[in-house]
């Protein structure tokens, strides 16, 4: 058999070279195809073409191959099964019946008759590539030998077989895997090829597949259709399952990558390999069974696969049913799931969308096995779908009949004549029906305009112009004399006819600027074909459902895909579940908890944020700041509502009410003091001083308003001076006061002169010196540390607006006027023992230990409550209006007594009984009495006591009576009286000098309260009666 070139030849034309070199690879190819062992698998001719192949073939004046898988796969080494593929005949009926109807259209290739070559692929590509191999040999055995040209001037004979002729274009295969390898064969030698069922998306690369095109589109957007629906189910952890070979590697593999990107994981991977017996299906089964939570499972897988599997499932006995996904090689197939029903209950299949055309399945119920010689094995198909046995098969001889209906279906009845396919026997149209008849119609529609092109014009150049394209390598024969077509028709190059007819023809509309055909098939659809050759990709959603009142079950549609997905959820229904069950590894964290993976992607615990944290994205979460705090659903954060001590509340009432209370007081005092400017007790007070100590009161209850107030920078600064300097006012004039009486009574004792510094204007100097001193303190203090406000968060849910003032440094600034109170309780210890009537030393003493024990119980409390505000400031307020208090009460209340309810005794002579001192001289000790320890007699004397007294002023004070007695050291007596100017007369007494001092008071007067000591500096001894000069 083949090509035998009997003389050696040289070429005659260019190109004869290449022509050999593609000749000899066919020898070589047919060589290794034909050897014994693979001859021996083939089922009984059926043509007298090729004895030693089973074939359809019909004559024609072009020729189109077909490639069809009509046998299920053989087991080990043999190449086809015993049974025949339903869906393989129907598909080998549909190119039939599109041949059939292409002839008989006036109107398309009119005059031209299509024939066909079709050959069995059974299921197995490696198969197919041998029988592809018999269109390559039929193209060579019509190579038109005179334009080559021997040595001797003669042309080549050549031995060939008798052939259908050559075979102008390939429609098949079916599995991507078979039209993987015949695509690559037939490329070699320029033979155009459409595909009705192939899918990889491999068959896209035009670098490697220049001459392939298909009616279907590529498993790319199948496998994005099956990500959505499992999308649209919010399944996030699958299974999958794939059949071994370019569609289910090449469709799984794309399948992954979408789900991958669009974070659906897998939890079991599994391949089906192409001899897989049951052990490896329920192993795979068994796989799925420890993966409970994905209940999902995706196959891409061939239909002999898928139901392998369902049949392994129903072995299994699963308690809890797997929800089946499968793409277009399950599809709508109702043989497939004979059995497996319950199984398959629920599961959701992807077709390819297509129409039914009506036309055909007429045609089918009309074909009989004594009407339907040309297919041979349309017989087998028929007693596959009655279940019966034919008593002659057509093309096969009695005895071989006899014995295949004795060895395989002793079992089986005689088939009834009468039998016609129908729906009530189980035929349905197959879904790829379509896809076949638009590939037939695309080769006639790209035929008919080469024929216009090239047969139908006066001048035959003109037709060549149209297109430019090469010669043909191959040198057809031209084409019987009786056909319409042209001899241009036969010798046109296939690959210049696939680009520009097959995928660009004249009627072609262009979109987006890639050319197309465009064709209205028989089932109404377009056809369209892209610049990969590829189909439109529209997909119907299929649910097998039971039928309602019935034992039966059907598909049906639920929902389409065409670029996008449209499902109708209330109509799809589940094994044994109302509700879309749940396929994940994990479920869904609640609102404020992030994932935390373990192992697969999509296996992960979910583990809480902390109460101010925020879920930044599923798998961390953030802190939301100071100052906010997260939402409820903790997806992001708001502002916390600013804290500050507010007026209403009651840390803010309760020292508000003290301060108002003790500004009123205060001012009622002032208000009394004014009034009374001039008489004795507020002269004998001390205005001045009793003025500043009074201002210095108001302005530590005025520091409570600044305190609870908005912090404000304005506020921050009252704070400051008003703390500091309202303290160093009070206690700097009672620093002053108190200092002023130690020095008058332990000076007296020494000397008679006059101490400096005890005047009231002195007194004044001194006191606002003292005070300068904290403003000086405050005025560094902000310099070193500016006013201002800041957030203070004592935890995360507070937010707390304070004075920039930190607690170490308002303790420092405190520091001074802790001196001065230190200061004024060591001088009120030491005056503690003065006569009763300076008992103001002893009122002053009383404030000094009530403010330490006071500023003692303030500092633990106000920096141990820190984290609360409102405490703090109530305590510091508090704290402050206490110490003012206690000044004001202590220092003006007898006094205020006097002014209110006994204003009669605020008069300038006053008759009480007294204390008086005597000290004896040292040169005259025990005159009047023995001397005390410290050099003073204390004698208790009665009845009136008058005397007079040298007040420090130089103003004449008459109104206290008592006598002063110096020492003999002092070497003259003293008596003066001051008008403005002094003036001096010495009285001689035995041994004890007496000074008898006359004098208006401005300053002093001898009324209960009033320190005749802090202001007239006296030293009072027992003496007979002095009458006041007055």
């Amino acid at each position: 058999m083949g090509i035998e070139i009997i003389r050696r030849c040289k070429g005659g034309k260019p190109d004869v070279r290449k022509v050999l070199i593609r000749i000899m690879f066919a020898m070589a190819t047919w060589l290794s195809w034909a050897q014994p062992n693979q001859l021996s698998h083939l089922t009984v001719a059926a043509t007298s073409q090729a004895p030693d192949i089973v074939s359809v073939s019909l004559p024609g004046d072009i020729v189109l191959g077909g490639l069809f898988p009509v046998h299920e796969k053989g087991e080990g080494s043999s190449p086809c099964g015993p049974k025949v593929y339903n869906r393989g005949v129907q598909r080998l009926e549909a190119m039939l019946y599109a041949i059939d109807r292409v002839n008989n259209d006036s109107n398309l290739l009119p005059g031209i008759t299509l024939g066909v070559h079709i050959l069995d692929t059974c299921s197995r590509d490696t198969y197919a590539l041998n029988q592809s191999l018999v269109f390559v040999r039929a193209s060579l055995n019509n190579l038109d030998t005179s334009v080559f040209e021997c040595a001797d001037g003669f042309s080549p004979q050549l031995r060939k077989n008798s052939s259908s002729g050559p075979v102008f274009g390939v429609i098949g295969g079916s599995y991507s895997s078979v039209s993987l390898q015949v695509a690559n064969l037939l490329r070699l030698f320029h033979i155009p090829q459409i595909s009705p069922a192939s899918t990889a998306k491999t068959l896209s690369d035009k670098s490697r597949f220049d001459l392939f095109a298909r009616t279907v589109p590529p498993d790319t957007f199948q496998s994005v259709a099956l990500v959505d629906i499992i999308k649209n189910f919010n399944w996030s952890y699958v299974s999958t399952i794939h059949s071994e070979g370019s569609y289910g590697e090449y469709g799984i593999e794309a399948f992954h990558k979408e789900a991958t990107e669009r974070n659906v994981c897998i939890a079991v991977a599994e391949k089906v390999p192409s001899a897989a017996d049951d052990k490896i299906f329920d192993s795979i089964i068994n796989k799925l069974q420890k993966k409970p939570n994905a209940r999902a499972v995706v196959l891409f897988t061939r239909a002999e696969d898928a139901r392998r599997i369902l049949q392994a499932a129903k072995r299994a006995n699963l308690l809890q049913p797997f929800h089946w996904i499968a793409s277009d090689g399950w599809g709508k197939q109702q043989k497939l799931l004979e059995g497996l029903e319950e199984i398959a209950e629920g599961a959701i299949t992807v077709e390819l969308q297509s129409e039914i055309i009506e036309d055909f399945d007429r045609y089918m119920m009309q074909l009989t096995p004594r009407s339907n010689k040309r297919n041979p094995w349309f017989a087998e198909y028929w007693e596959d779908t009655f279940n019966c046995v034919l008593s002659l098969k057509p093309n096969a001889k009695p005895a071989e009949a006899h014995k295949f209906s004795q060895d395989q279906n002793v079992e089986k009845n005689l088939c009834d004549e009468a039998f016609r396919l129908s729906e009530k026997v189980g035929y349905e149209q197959e879904s790829k029906t379509q896809f076949v008849v638009d590939a037939v119609y695309a080769f006639a529609h790209a035929l008919h305009n080469l024929y216009n092109d090239l047969c139908t014009q006066n001048d035959q150049n003109i037709g060549h112009q149209k297109h430019v394209h090469s010669e043909s390598v191959w040198y057809r024969k031209p084409v019987i004399s009786h056909s319409q077509a042209c001899p241009d028709m036969a010798s046109y190059d296939g690959k210049d006819f696939y680009n520009n007819y097959l995928l660009n023809v004249s009627f072609v509309g262009t979109v987006n600027f890639i050319s197309i055909t465009y064709i209205i098939d028989l089932a109404g659809s377009e056809v369209k074909f892209d610049r990969q050759g590829d189909g439109l990709a529209r997909y119907d959603i299929l649910n097998y459902q039971r039928l309602d009142n019935s034992s039966g079950y059907q598909y049906k549609v639920v929902g389409k895909w065409f670029n996008n997905l449209e499902l109708n959820l209330d109509t799809v229904v589940w094994n044994r579940e109302k509700d879309i069950p749940t396929s994940a590894c994990s479920l869904p964290c609640e609102a404020g908890m992030i994932k935390k993976q373990q192992g697969d992607t999509c296996c992960w615990i979910c583990d809480s944020c902390e109460t101010y944290e925020y879920v930044y994205d599923e798998f961390t979460c953030r802190d939301c700041g100071p100052g906010f705090w997260p939402y409820p659903d903790k997806l992001s954060c708001f502002a916390l509502n600013i804290q500050y001590m507010r007026w209403n509340t009651l840390f803010a009432l309760v020292p508000l009410a003290i301060a108002v209370l003790g500004i009123t007081m205060t001012i009622v005092v002032i208000v009394l003091f004014a009034r009374n400017h001039d008489t004795p007790l507020v002269r004998a007070s001390g205005r001045e001083l009793s003025y500043t100590l009074l201002f210095g009161i108001l302005v530590c209850y005025c520091n409570t308003f600044a305190l609870i107030a908005m912090p404000t920078i304005c506020s921050c600064v009252l704070q400051r001076f008003g703390i500091g300097v309202g303290f160093s006012i009070i206690y700097s004039a009672l620093l002053t006061k108190t200092n002023r009486i130690s020095r008058i009574f332990h000076s007296a004792s020494k000397s008679a002169q006059r101490l400096k510094y005890i005047s009231p204007q002195s007194q004044v100097v001194i006191t606002t010196s003292l005070i300068a001193i904290q403003v000086l303190i405050t005025m560094i203090w902000m310099i070193v540390e500016p006013p201002g406000t800041r957030f203070y968060y004592p935890d995360r849910t507070e937010v707390i607006l304070k004075c920039k003032i930190q607690d170490m440094s308002f303790l420092f600034s405190q520091l001074y006027n802790m001196v001065l109170i230190t200061i004024c309780t060591v001088y009120a210890i030491k005056t503690r023992k003065i006569p009763e009537n300076f008992n103001e030393s002893k009122f002053i003493g009383f404030t000094m230990y009530t403010t330490c024990i006071i500023w003692l119980a303030f500092i633990p409390i106000y920096f141990g409550t820190g984290n609360s505000y409102e405490i703090q400031i109530t305590t510091l307020c508090i704290s402050i209006s206490l110490s003012a208090s206690v000044a004001l009460v202590c220092l003006y209340s007898p006094k205020v007594y006097i002014l209110v309810f006994h204003p009669d005794k605020n008069v300038r002579k006053l008759t009480m009984n007294s204390t008086v001192y005597r000290r004896s001289a040292t040169n005259a000790a025990g005159a009047h009495g023995g001397p005390t320890s410290s050099g003073y007699n204390r004698t208790p004397i009665g009845g009136s006591v008058s005397g007079v007294g040298v007040c420090p002023t130089g103003t004449e004070y008459g109104a206290a009576a008592g006598t002063a007695t110096l020492p003999s050291s002092s070497a003259r007596n003293m008596t003066s009286t001051y008008n403005g100017s002094s003036s001096t007369a010495d009285l001689a007494l035995d041994q004890t000098r007496t000074v008898d001092v006359h004098r208006k008071s401005e300053d002093c007067s001898a009324m209960p309260g009033t320190n005749l000591e802090s202001d007239c500096g006296i030293s009072i001894v027992d003496t007979p009666s002095i009458h006041n000069d007055d």
